[in-house]
């Protein structure tokens, strides 16, 4: 099967960063305190941990919205994932034990946790619009420069990926946004490369499990990949 081209960022970046960082609202603001135990896709993180790495990457939103460069661009929306390897199987999510603590800080998360995430990534949301107001605006995250839509791109991955991790357990919660799916998309196939693609039949939500590690890859997956499976996971 031959892959469409799927290369270009939407238009409106800044508002498919509010609708994935809202479906994340969707899925916390109706949960139970119990809830927030329940497990998730990311090894070793229950739901309250993993809203608080969320809640960390909202936060490098805001610095990065707040820390504009005019020096030259040295990743884009794909490279950036090349500093962040994918772990080894059963590998713990880095600082694990921190955002343990941090969650059981909250006494009352479905309240004051849910409560803080909206908040933040309303604030994050908003920020964006201003940042991608300006034509070629530039900032600086994680030691890089992008363009500010190359930025929101990878905000969009990162909610998107971890919106799946969170619903592991929770099947009544809502879907992510369909073009943060595609965003994700996006990036998974510039990091795997167009040959590799070319070969894939999964629907959208399926390549992002698979190709970030969630889902094992079957026997099947593997005729259907040949060479081209050991490249994967792309992202941890």
């Amino acid at each position: 099967m031959r892959a469409p081209e799927r290369g270009a960022l939407p238009l409106g970046l800044a508002a498919t960063l509010g609708r994935t960082y809202g479906r994340l609202t969707e899925v916390v603001q109706g949960l139970s305190d119990a809830d927030y135990d329940r497990p998730t896709r990311c090894e070793g993180l229950a739901v309250g941990p993993l809203l608080v790495h969320l809640l960390y990457d909202a936060e490098r939103a805001l610095m990065g919205f707040a820390t504009p460069s005019g020096a030259e661009a040295d990743r884009d929306f794909v490279t950036y994932w090349q500093d962040f390897p994918p772990r080894p199987d059963g590998e713990p999510v880095p600082d694990t034990r921190f955002l343990r603590t941090v969650a059981s800080a909250y006494a009352e998360p479905s309240k004051k946790l849910a409560g803080h995430w909206r908040e933040l990534s309303e604030a994050a949301a908003r920020a964006a619009v201003v940042a991608l107001a300006e034509k070629g605006h530039k900032v600086e995250t994680q030691g890089h420069v992008l363009r500010a839509s190359d930025f929101v791109a990878t905000l969009v991955v990162e909610a998107t990926v971890h919106h799946l991790d969170l619903t592991l357990e929770l099947p009544a919660a809502p879907e992510p946004d369909p073009e943060a799916l595609q965003v994700t998309a996006r990036t998974l196939d510039g990091l795997f490369g167009p040959e590799a693609w070319d070969v894939i039949g999964w629907d959208t939500t399926t390549y992002v499990l698979k190709a970030t590690g969630r889902l094992p890859l079957t026997e099947e997956d593997l005729d259907m990949l040949g060479p081209s499976a050991i490249r994967l996971p792309l992202l941890g």
